[in-house]
């Protein structure tokens, strides 16, 4: 096209930041874009837009040496000619303005005063650099990168080319923001906590750290919302002291607790281990003596049941190391060479093992690993005899007895696997499942206390002194969360009782019924901190509206309490009249109290504080780990309040996104 007569249009009329890059010619009615570079002509009309204009410049081989200075310049004086002749509106971020807006790249909505992502028209000049920098520590908050990517090299240049109107910001400044992002969030959780309809049960996990000696302690909050949806708020994440005594330390947990303003509203606390249980019971006493807690505390102190059984588990696989060890040495030597390691399967076939499952080596931390592989081997246990006489360099074997013992000790392991599998399938699981899978391992642990081989009693012995405590500090949370679930009501307890206790089963039956009406009086009288504003209701003056000489006073607060003490009792005998639900179909406990809040008005408040304790306090990624909770080394560099703010912020902000 010939554009010697062609007329260039003033480009200072042009809004987009493109025609910095391009020449806008007519001739005739016809608008060509001149590439200033390369001067390729492409289409200039103002129907067809700019992006085509924009991916050329990406192309443009004359324009990538170009000096990235004089480009950032040039987009600067482009603006500032367009400030002067347009009214651009701001769709930067407002962090006053609490509106939200869609991310583009993922369908979740977001606070904007939270830094939320929002499509940027870049064309209108909408670029906010200080909404990038926040946008900037909230990725690296949720994901958990390290704060010093930003000094990275490779990550300067990404964001230079990405974008270089972007400020890239010190360690010290990305700190500063990634704390304004978490005491924002924080807010936020107080405001959820503060407008709770029932009380807060308490995780405390220790974790270890890679660096060094180090140990902390995580304190979570789990509780259910007003929609009935089981929900769980990292509160605390600090160092523990070595220094520091355990009355030291559970103090620290009541001014974490003060701060956040549940000191009142606890109704459990869940520990994973010995340590963290001896805080728990320094806690309990403290709180008790302000008569805060329900059943006179006998539901505060709550052992995590995967910790349980992984002990028992390290327990097992302790008292069969050597077992291990060789099974483990025999598949190493199979697999040390392909050739070694058809000419084994060749002796398989041959021994008419057809097992499709094929050997591995496990994983020393995650105890289901080893579970996996003495399975495995245990099937190929013929072939490795096999080999044992074809191979002379083949001289580390197991025994008859060796395999007998190992598979005595998948025995074991397969009870717990299946019952720790049961349990950490869902995120967020609500206490009423507990009971039946608790109560089969002590069954199994029973029989096996009673088994004619030693070794197996011996260990079945070990492991249930550790299980009896556990039960003895948690069957009856355990039964009453099982009692909740509207398809066992107390016919689990009276099915599983006999089994456990013999001859005395109904005695421990009627304990914890009548446990459950203690229980249930506590809640129909409102929580023990509302005890007391419940008595000023009658008070004179008070919200009754009775004049001071109203002699009947009295007898209208008899009257309130004795028609309220009547609703009660219809409540829990009406729950217990009703046939069970059927276990048959699809069920959801939360969305059945849901549903019958307005019929049991009471047990709903009851259920609400029950369902929510934790029983196990182990992620399902970590339910098998035997090593326990690692601080990576980047976060364990940092200071307290930073490292605090991280993970606390991350578990919010995760929380938020899967909502």
């Amino acid at each position: 096209m010939d554009l010697s007569d062609a007329v260039v249009i003033n480009s200072t009329r042009l809004k987009s930041v493109v025609w910095t890059e391009f020449d806008k010619v007519k001739k005739g009615d016809v608008c060509v874009a001149v590439c200033r570079h390369c001067k390729k002509k492409l289409n200039g009309s103002s129907t067809s837009g700019t992006s085509h204009l924009r991916n050329h410049l990406i192309r443009c081989q004359r324009r990538s040496g170009r000096d990235v200075s004089q480009y950032v310049q040039n987009r600067e004086r482009k603006r500032e000619r367009a400030d002067r002749s347009l009214a651009i509106t701001n769709h930067g971020f407002n962090q006053e303005a609490k509106r939200e807006d869609g991310l583009s790249l993922v369908n979740i909505k977001f606070e904007s005063d939270q830094i939320k992502e929002e499509t940027v028209n870049a064309a209108s000049g909408g670029f906010d650099p200080r909404r990038s920098q926040f946008d900037l520590a909230r990725m690296i908050i949720l994901h958990g990168y390290p704060l010093n990517m930003v000094e990275h090299v490779g990550f300067k240049v990404f964001v230079k080319n990405l974008q270089p109107l972007f400020e890239l910001v010190t360690l010290n400044k990305l700190e500063a923001d990634c704390l304004e992002i978490y005491y924002k969030e924080k807010q936020k959780v107080a405001e959820v906590l503060e407008r709770l309809p029932g009380r807060i049960c308490l995780s405390i996990e220790m974790w270890d750290s890679k660096e060094n000696d180090s140990k902390y302690f995580c304190l979570a909050g789990h509780f259910i919302d007003e929609n009935w949806q089981i929900r769980k708020k990292l509160l605390c994440f600090t160092a523990v002291d070595s220094s520091h005594t355990e009355d030291m330390q559970a103090h620290a947990v009541i001014l974490s607790l003060v701060d956040w303003r549940i000191d009142q509203k606890l109704f459990s606390m869940t520990c994973d281990g010995s340590s963290s249980s001896n805080i728990i019971t320094r806690i309990r006493e403290c709180l008790s003596e302000t008569q805060v807690l329900f059943a006179n505390g006998q539901l505060f102190h709550i052992q995590c049941v995967a910790s349980v059984i992984n002990e028992m588990v390290e327990d097992a696989l302790e008292e069969a190391g050597e077992v291990i060890r060789k099974i483990w040495d025999s598949i190493r030597y199979v697999k040390s060479s392909l050739a070694l390691e058809e000419k084994f399967q060749k002796v398989a076939l041959e021994e008419g093992i057809d097992s499709a499952k094929s050997l591995c080596l496990d994983n020393r931390i995650r105890w289901n690993s080893t579970y996996k592989m003495l399975e495995v081997a245990l099937d190929y246990k013929g072939a490795f005899s096999v080999l044992r006489g074809q191979d002379l360099t083949f001289t580390e074997w197991p025994t008859d007895m060796d395999w007998e013992r190992a598979g005595a000790l998948t025995g074991f392991l397969n009870v717990f696997l299946e019952v720790s599998s049961d349990f950490s399938r869902s995120k967020y699981t609500t206490a009423n499942i507990f009971f039946a899978l608790v109560c089969d391992v002590h069954l199994k642990l029973i029989g096996w206390c009673k088994s004619s081989d030693s070794d197996i009693s011996s260990l079945a012995l070990k492991m249930k002194s550790k299980f009896d405590n556990y039960w003895g500090k948690c069957n009856l949370g355990l039964a009453i969360a099982a009692f909740l679930d509207p398809r066992f009501k107390m016919k689990l307890a009276e099915y599983y009782f006999p089994q456990i206790y013999g001859s005395s089963a109904q005695e421990h039956v009627d304990s914890i019924f009548h446990q459950i009406r203690v229980l249930y009086d506590e809640h129909s009288l409102g929580s023990p901190v509302a005890s007391c504003e419940q008595g000023t209701t009658w008070q004179v003056g008070s919200s009754t509206g009775l004049d001071m000489n109203d002699r009947l006073m009295g007898f209208d607060k008899y009257l309130h309490e004795t028609s309220q003490n009547d609703g009660i009792k219809a409540d829990l005998d009406k729950y217990l009249e009703e046939p069970l639900f059927p276990r048959n179909v699809e069920f959801n406990v939360l969305n059945w109290w849901k549903v019958h809040t307005p019929r049991y008005p009471v047990l709903s408040m009851m259920a609400r504080n029950i369902l929510a304790i934790p029983m196990s306090n182990l992620t399902s990624e970590s339910v098998f780990d035997m090593g326990g909770r690692v601080l990576d080394r980047d976060r364990c560099s940092l200071s307290p309040v930073v490292l605090q703010a991280l993970m606390c912020s991350q578990d919010w902000i995760q929380s938020e996104l899967e909502s």
